[in-house]
This record gives structure tokens, sequence and C-alpha cells, in this order.
């Protein structure tokens, strides 16, 4: 008898991440004194049902397919009793058989409000225990549900069909474009959760996750609920389709812009307004928004607002003065050229 559906899922789904993985990290060749050093997998766990499914899942595949795997605890330190959590989550790894496995404790500030203070903290920690470990990749316990959130906090925010296009099932840290991997963004929280009760696995529920003082919360029992209700089911799979289809829309964009930019610039390097008139406007402010951060525009704090207000410096030219940005950048049009550099 096989294991009951909701554990084959998530082996599945973490089984072809792994292949991939591999695929990504050939081993080298083989030293006649010793063997190649087999890849580390790291996961990230919080101890709630989504990451400890994930754990449990690396756990079992990665011996098969002659992987290391190990397990990463970030204490944010915001709950009383956190480390104490934090140490609990680390035995329940290693008791899963994974090795290394530690506890990083983080101080969140407040750039960007608590939720994203928290998120840039804990990416934070983990890169660096990536580059510790010296880990192949590092897997993130994002599901369906999560996917469908955060689509629908990018709509809220009108930032385009970027934030349309959610997370990625791949994405990078610091010189690592795929370091993290998100098994999970095709199977629903419910399938996670009851992998966790049918292997008896205990988990941690965040009361984070319950507290309407955070978008997210409000936005999980509220919002799509209510969405549900007056749309019918299926709400969470249109939306995770709706990231898909922005993602290849956003990545094709990119690549255009990617192109684009080196014939819009002059023999100086600066940005010829009338050839960026000439683009149509998603590829011109994709090269805009690439010029900003370049010049030093912290990317997570530059909005479509931002980018809006210097289009406007080659589509609505009235004798404007500098356009501040994030970063203490500036952009201003200097006779027929626009400069973007730091103020």
């Amino acid at each position: 008898m096989g294991p009951h559906p909701a554990v084959a899922a998530i082996r599945l789904a973490v089984r072809r991440v792994l292949h991939d993985v591999l695929n990504d990290h050939p081993a080298p060749e083989a030293s006649p004194h010793e063997p190649p050093p087999s890849p580390l997998v790291l996961v990230a766990c919080s101890g709630g049902a989504d990451s400890m499914a994930l754990a449990s899942a690396l756990a079992f595949e990665a011996p098969r397919l002659g992987i290391r795997a190990g397990g990463v605890t970030v204490d944010h330190g915001l709950q009383p009793g956190s480390d104490l959590r934090a140490a609990e989550v680390t035995l329940r790894l290693r008791e899963l058989g994974l090795d290394p496995v530690e506890s990083t404790a983080v101080t969140v500030g407040r750039e960007g409000g608590p939720e994203a203070a928290a998120r840039d903290a804990r990416y934070s920690a983990l890169d660096a225990a990536a580059e510790r470990h010296g880990a192949a990749a590092v897997l993130l316990g994002h599901t369906r549900d999560d996917q469908a959130e955060t689509v629908l906090l990018g709509l809220a925010r009108g930032s385009g069909i970027r934030s349309l296009s959610g997370m990625a099932a791949v994405s990078g840290g610091p010189g690592a474009a795929r370091r993290y991997r998100r098994p999970f963004l095709q199977l629903d929280r419910q399938t996670a959760r009851k992998a966790c009760m049918v292997q008896s696995l205990p988990v941690w529920d965040d009361p984070h996750n319950a507290d309407p003082a955070y978008t997210r919360s409000r936005l999980r029992h509220e919002g799509l609920p209510a969405l549900e209700k007056a749309l019918g089911k299926g709400v969470v799979e249109a939306l995770a389709r709706t990231a898909q289809l922005s993602r290849d829309d956003a990545d094709a964009l990119d690549a255009w812009a990617g192109q684009a930019e080196s014939s819009v610039r002059d023999a100086a390097g600066l940005l010829e307004c009338a050839k960026l008139y000439a683009l149509p406007p998603a590829v011109r402010r994709r090269i805009l928004r690439r010029a900003a951060i370049e010049a030093g525009a912290p990317a997570g704090s530059l909005f479509a607002r931002h980018i809006e207000e210097v289009d406007r410096l080659i589509t609505g030219w009235r004798g404007q003065g500098v356009i501040n940005l994030p970063g203490k950048v500036v952009a201003q049009r200097q006779g027929g050229r626009l400069v973007i550099r730091q103020g």
C-alpha cells in the first residue's frame, strides 16, 4: 500500500525540484582519491504545516537521489518565547534526519512595514545560511493559496503586471540566480496540512497568521472567503493561473526592454528622450525602472507612481524640474537627454 495521496503529492513535487537542482549542479568529475561531494539542499522551516510537510518530503526524497538535506529556521524575535519555538523546530528537523540544521536569530527593522521588514530579515538570514553551508538550493513552502494572496496584494497596490505574476517557482539570492525553489506552488495549503496529519508531524500555527493587524492575514481570513462566496469556488486556482500568465508576459517584456535599451542611449550612454518616446510604454518604463535601480534606487521602494513621474519627463514634457526617487536618486531632462543619477 502506497503513501497517503497528500504525502505522495508533496513528495512528487519535491522530487521534481530536486531533479532540477541536480541538473543545475552536475557532480564534478570524481577524484581517484575521494568521491565528489553531494549537493546540499536546505529547507526553510518555520514549524508550520507547509514547511514541515516540505521538510518531511525533503528528508524522504533527498537520500534517494544522493542529495544531502539540511534545514534552517529563522527566529524573528517578534513573540515571547520565539527562541524556544525555534529550538523545537530544529529538534524536529533533526528527528527527520536532516543535517546540518540550525536556528538563526534576526533583528526585524521597520522599513516598508512589519511584514516586508520581517521578510527582508528572513531572506537575508537564509542567504547567509546558504552561503555558509555551500547549499545548492533552499526550498520554501509557499503554496498555491500563498500565491493567490500575493496576486491580490499586487492587484491592490496597482503595481503592474510583475506584481500580478506573484512568486516565481525559482528565484535568486545574491550571486545565486536560482537559489530559492518553491515546490508547492501548484498544491493547496490543505494538502500540506493533511500530509502532516497523516504522518503525525506536529505543527505550529503562527498567531501572526490570524492577526487582523496584518494585511495578508485579513486577506486570508476575510478577503479570499468573501471572493469565493461572491464568485464561487476556484478563485484561488484562477489567481494562481493569472500569476503564471502574468509572469510569462512580464518575462517577455523584460527581455524586450533589455534588448532595446542599448538602442536608446547615445555615445555617452545617456538615454535619448525621442528614442524612448518611440517605444511602447511597457517597454519604455522597464528601461526607466532599470536605470533608476542602477543609479541606486532600492528596487523594493521604487513603485509604479515613481516611474510614471519619470515617464512624464518623456511623454508630457512641460519644463518640469527634478523628480526625486527613493535612495536619493534624481531624474531630470537635459537637452533631449534623460539623466538619472544620485542627487
